[in-house]
């Protein structure tokens, strides 16, 4: 089994589409490869994992840990399917303030490599979604931060998603000043 690492306009941002083996039991995926990540120049420490269960119409993020917990995020649908997004935080970076946007479903079973000093967030646009994440940090509350989702012209499919009370008070793109610097690989 292996991966298509495929890169993103966002520089050390990646969709990784694994190989998936099938059979009349269904299927069988790796998400992860200590070898081939180490041949790829990927993260290969990581140090939690946790998922999430989303309704239809749910918007989650944009969220990011600041430094010194910064982390490296592996993102990946398990069922349901999420227009997953990702924005650039790094000062210096030709895609500063630019975001991508991804299709990730079970049936796809693609990941997005997400490199320190990204935002992330998803909208689940059928569900419910089952949304795995692999950090390369512990969970930190005193650095957990975030941009307020609709502060960026990112083509949300729905104006008025469900979101948290957290979520909503985060601020707009333009008032945050980034500790995230671009450092070319």
């Amino acid at each position: 089994m292996t991966f298509d690492i495929k890169k993103t306009k966002i520089p050390g941002c990646y969709e990784i589409i694994p190989m998936r083996f099938r059979d009349e039991r269904g299927s069988f995926t790796k998400t992860f490869h200590k070898d081939i990540f180490l041949k790829n120049d990927l993260e290969v420490q990581f140090a939690e994992d946790f998922y999430s269960i989303s309704q239809t119409g749910v918007i989650r993020g944009l969220h990011f840990q600041l430094p010194p917990n910064d982390h490296v995020k592996m993102v990946y649908c398990l069922s349901g399917e999420v227009m997953d997004v990702v924005v650039d935080l790094r000062v210096g970076s030709r895609t500063y303030g630019l975001y991508e946007t991804f299709e990730l479903t079970a049936e796809k079973a693609n990941i997005v490599y997400i490199p320190r000093g990204l935002a992330h967030g998803f909208y689940v646009c059928e569900g419910p979604a089952i949304v795995v994440y692999k950090a390369s940090t512990v969970h930190a509350p005193e650095t957990d931060y975030g941009l307020h989702w609709d502060s960026l012209n990112i083509p949300w499919p729905n104006r008025t998603p469900i979101i948290s009370q957290r979520d909503s008070r985060f601020p707009p793109f333009h008032q945050f000043s980034s500790p995230f610097s671009f450092q070319e690989e």
